[in-house]
């Protein structure tokens, strides 16, 4: 159902693990729950999602000190969430958002006040899991890099400082036996206050991974924030980062593959995949996953001195129909004040464009659609997205787009990537007429704005592999038919 509240949850299951083995992977599954009662309208769905979309865009270009994060909003609906085990006597079950947007691993722990969390999510999102205690957990050193990483703009002496470390000792650089101190994380719509810790994550399956000393987050206090984040940003905190401390192949890489849902309940029951490493398919399979044995489309990552663990790729144009709108430079490249580029975000819903080069996007849609059918300006102002248009009961005919990346990387998206299509149905009326909508948004003016240019929503990730590769620093995209993925790789 288009009303549907669409949570993402990821259990993991772990395959064919062994660390010596270079096509080893870890696999997790992305599988979906549902709560009909959040929206009553696939209006009302559009509207949050959309407004969402743009809060977490914008909020990048808000927070300018280095000592302010500026990582992301997460809520259910469009994000995803993982499982894992923290400690070991007994273990404790956790669940995070993945967020290749940020590069932290935090959670609540036991006792834990969110502040203005009612309405935040659902309970079933996690699990109606608790938060943890930590009491076999272990503080983190004032003096490690993890403590600095966490405060940014602080070196380790002014945090053993901080954290009343004897001038003596400090010289000496013996403040080892001094924690870290406390330190401020901030979201688009909440915060929280978090000390860092390390201890044993494990992956729970029949050949369980266990990280040890892996080092996270714990608040004991937050605003607007009641889930936990795994962060799989291009930090040292973040969990590929960590992962790839303990075995190179498995953290070097990742990808995950969205299964095409469309925000419709029958679609998404089947898993969509998560994959730590790589891995490799015979020729038979991999004619199931692919079309044609597509290969990845790749384009550089681009370096960020202000927000280095954002995926940053350089868009060179939109093409729409055999048109190719050319991108503005500041999309190109990212400037020595973090200016720039395109972020490739798991987080965010729906693609966010520069508004030059959205309102020319919008113009040659408008130039191709408009003669046809209708526009369907009350069900802009309704759902937040546009142009939509009003068609007959048929799909609507509408130009092809691709997104032409940095490096003659061509990705061409399918159809239901961005134009979506509903039948809107207002109260007290029988007939429903169908109507769709562009799925791209203004994401206002880069020259005013500051910060990344652009945003690549998942929701335009849909039907495609996409691949992080650290080592070789690109990301790729290739379509696949992700539950057919996730099937050819449980039989490897």
């Amino acid at each position: 159902m288009a009303s549907s509240f669409l949570i993402f949850f990821i259990t993991i299951v772990l395959t064919h693990y062994s660390v010596s083995s270079s096509s080893a992977i870890v696999l997790l599954p992305l599988t979906h729950s549902l709560s009909k009662t959040q929206f009553n309208s696939t209006h009302h769905l559009l509207k949050f999602t959309s407004t969402r979309s743009a809060t977490r865009f914008r909020h990048r270009h808000r927070h300018r000190h280095r000592h302010s994060q500026i990582s992301l909003p997460l809520s259910p609906g469009s994000d995803y969430i993982l499982s894992f085990n923290l400690g070991s006597h007994p273990p404790q079950p956790i669940s995070l958002y993945m967020d290749t947007g940020s590069d932290l691993v935090w959670f609540p722990c036991a006792p834990f006040e969110c502040i203005l969390c009612e309405g935040k999510y659902d309970s079933a999102t996690t699990g109606g899991l608790s938060p943890p205690n930590i009491t076999s957990a272990e503080l983190v050193s004032c003096k490690s890099p993890a403590c600095s990483a966490a405060h940014t703009s602080f070196s380790s002496s002014d945090l053993c400082a901080i954290a009343r470390c004897p001038l003596e000792l400090i010289e000496t650089s013996d403040c080892s036996s001094f924690s870290c101190p406390p330190f401020y994380y901030a979201y688009g719509d909440g915060s929280l206050v978090a000390r860092l810790y390390r201890d044993t994550l494990s992956m729970p399956a029949s050949s369980p991974l266990v990280l040890r000393n892996f080092t996270f987050g714990c608040a004991h206090t937050a605003l607007g924030e009641p889930v936990g984040v795994a962060g799989f940003g291009r930090g040292v905190l973040s969990l590929p980062a960590q992962l790839a401390s303990f075995s190179p192949q498995l953290g070097n890489q990742f990808s995950y593959c969205l299964v095409s849902h469309s925000f419709d309940a029958d679609r998404v029951r089947r898993p969509s995949p998560l994959i730590l490493g790589r891995y490799s398919l015979d020729d038979e399979k991999q004619k199931r996953v692919g079309d044609d044995r597509e290969e990845f489309e790749y384009t550089a990552m681009l370096d960020n001195p202000k927000h280095p663990y954002f995926y940053c790729v350089g868009l060179e144009g939109i093409t729409v129909g055999k048109r190719k709108i050319p991108a503005p430079e500041i999309l190109h490249r990212v400037d020595r004040r973090g200016n720039g580029g395109m972020v490739v975000d798991s987080g965010t819903t729906f693609t966010m464009l520069p508004a030059g080069l959205y309102e020319s996007l919008v113009t040659e849609f408008d130039r191709r659609m408009g003669g046809v059918y209708e526009r369907a300006t009350q069900i802009e102002e309704r759902t937040g997205l546009g142009p939509c248009y009003y068609s007959q009961k048929s799909a609507a005919k509408v130009p092809a787009v691709a997104l032409q990346f940095i490096g003659n990387s061509s990705v061409v998206l399918p159809r239901n990537n961005y134009y979506y299509e509903f039948f809107d149905g207002r109260d007290g009326e029988k007939r429903k007429r169908k109507v769709g909508c562009l799925m791209l948004m203004n994401g206002g003016d880069e020259a005013e704005s500051g910060g990344p240019a652009a945003t690549l929503g998942n929701y335009q990730q849909q039907g495609f592999e996409v691949v992080y590769d650290l080592e070789m620093r690109r990301v790729g995209f290739a379509r696949r038919k992700c539950a057919s993925l996730w099937d050819s790789l449980q039989q490897r």
